[in-house]
């Protein structure tokens, strides 16, 4: 594996070049997947708030996209510097922690194949859907390009009765799914972009995951052990020993309604026709 890092005062992208991938297959290899029975995009970008929310999410879609040729780029917005309630660490734990997580992030990334891994770097716990965040996330698209965009539920507050949604996740969600529609296709909304030389794009489809009114299932049988392998590269955030249990069990609850073994299940907007 070989890496090079390119730093912007506002973000930082790791480029990753993979020449094999790192997780063995007990199944064999992954059957061919053809455009006739699901849609597979050429570049796909993944927009979340915090190292580790794609890998509990969607790293089986990424995964997959990954392998079927697709260019995943990965937009991590906050570094994750609030995730500690070690009681001997204070304020100044915070960027060791930050670059902890990064790393661990790019480690998922480097075993789902994803390309390119973009860190945004903002206060992890504080984020809010601001212009500013909406204008980074429109620069993103026009500059990747991407068909697809990946991304949480913004109107999602509660799941069952357990389970309050993180304030950053709904943050970064709303950010991630106004930059996609309108910014990023309307030319004359942040000029300042198109003065720089970045030309509007449109994203063709929008896949929303954690809604209640799902419509698109992924099959994610065959790299369900890659998203599993990925999630447990964030050590610093929770015993990884059931990891194993609680991911299959999700997807195979998510998977039921279609008869799939494991699942992603989303919500897609289709934005623009195939041409």
């Amino acid at each position: 594996m070989a890496s090079c890092l390119t730093s912007t005062k506002n973000y930082t992208v790791y480029v990753i070049a993979h020449c094999s991938y790192p997780v063995r297959f007990t199944s064999g290899k992954i059957p061919p997947m053809s455009n006739e029975k699901e849609y597979l995009p050429k570049i796909a970008m993944s927009i979340q708030a915090h190292p580790d929310d794609q890998d509990f999410t969607v790293a089986g879609t990424l995964a997959k996209w990954a392998r079927s040729g697709c260019k995943v780029i990965s937009v991590i917005i906050t570094s994750g510097d609030s995730g500690s309630n070690n009681v001997t660490k204070g304020a100044d734990y915070k960027p060791a922690l930050a670059k902890l997580r990064e790393a661990e992030q790019q480690a998922a990334n480097a075993v789902l194949g994803i390309s390119e891994t973009v860190f945004l770097h903002y206060p992890d716990g504080e984020l809010v859907a601001s212009l500013a965040l909406r204008k980074e996330l429109t620069r993103l698209i026009r500059i990747y390009k991407p068909d697809a965009v990946v991304t949480g539920d913004p109107a999602a507050w509660f799941y069952g009765n357990g389970y309050i949604n993180h304030p950053d996740h709904r943050a970064a969600a709303e950010a991630a799914v106004y930059a996609v529609f309108p910014s990023a296709g309307t030319r004359l909304i942040f000029t300042e972009l198109l003065e720089a030389g970045h030309d509007p794009h449109d994203v063709k489809r929008l896949y929303i995951h954690g809604n209640e009114k799902s419509d698109t299932w992924v099959d994610i049988s065959a790299t369900i052990d890659i998203k599993i392998e990925a999630l447990k590269k964030h050590v610093s955030q929770s015993d990884t020993h059931e990891v194993d249990k609680w991911i299959r069990e999700w997807a195979n609850e998510e998977g039921k309604e279609k008869g799939l073994e494991f699942a992603e299940a989303f919500r897609v907007m289709i934005l623009k026709n195939e041409d």
